[in-house]
């Protein structure tokens, strides 16, 4: 860890939640079975709603919907919801762990002097709640979640309000994300996206449109230091 180097000093590097720093399907999968069972259909395969997480639980009640040959209403989402809020409340962290080298990750990018920031589409009660059971939170110099502004991702306004509150600005950050609301949002903020590989992809890697993709989080810092490196560059160029 290169304790001395602050190379990231007055950068922001803000991070989507699920699928992106913590692995969470198993629990959000397991509290929409829970609802599923109660409205006396058959609970969804991971394999089926995994890549959906990032979408939330609208997405997850459609396509666990769709499989059973049903439309799900907007009422009928409505009224679940809460129901769904409340078992995963209950079992937020039962299984839910952060990615493999993500702690290092977060922990090195701190030593180089970056600021660090959450930004998801997860309603920001529970976004704490995870980070709190997961000794995370402090960790974070901001959290914004899916009900801290009227918007969620793919606008930019919470990207942009989680850079603000860390102390940075859209000039020097960077969003880290694994679908396509996080590199809508980071796109029309005019912010570098790097994809997580190994996340909830709604479409591959590839072609999400992110600016680099990682497999692992140890590629993280040396790719972040990169970009910030490529800026700092094409500034002194001009």
């Amino acid at each position: 860890m290169h304790d001395q180097s602050k190379t990231l000093a007055g950068w922001t590097v803000a991070f989507d939640l699920d699928g992106t720093l913590v692995e969470t399907a198993h629990d959000l999968v397991g509290a929409l079975n829970v609802i599923l069972v109660e409205q006396g259909l058959a609970p969804a395969p991971m394999t089926a709603v995994r890549q959906l997480v990032g979408h939330g639980l609208r997405g997850m009640l459609i396509r666990a919907f769709a499989m059973a040959d049903l439309t799900i209403t907007e009422d009928q989402i409505a009224q679940l919801r809460p129901r769904i809020v409340d078992v995963y409340r209950g079992r937020i962290a039962r299984e839910s762990r952060p990615f493999p080298g993500c702690l290092e990750a977060l922990a090195e990018l701190r030593a180089r002097g970056a600021k660090l920031a959450v930004c998801t589409n997860k309603p920001e009660g529970l976004a704490r709640l995870l980070l709190d059971e997961l000794a995370m939170t402090r960790l974070f110099d901001a959290i914004v979640g899916g009900d801290t502004l009227p918007v969620q991702k793919p606008d930019p306004a919470p990207l942009l309000e989680a850079i603000v509150r860390a102390g940075g600005d859209r000039a020097r950050a960077i969003l880290v994300g694994d679908a396509s609301p996080d590199v809508g949002a980071a796109k029309a903020a005019g912010v570098p996206c790097v994809i997580c590989g190994f996340g909830y992809n709604d479409l591959p890697p590839a072609e999400l449109g992110g600016d680099v993709t990682i497999s692992h989080y140890d590629a993280l810092a040396g790719v972040v230091s990169g970009i910030a490196a490529a800026c700092r560059s094409a500034g002194e160029s001009l």
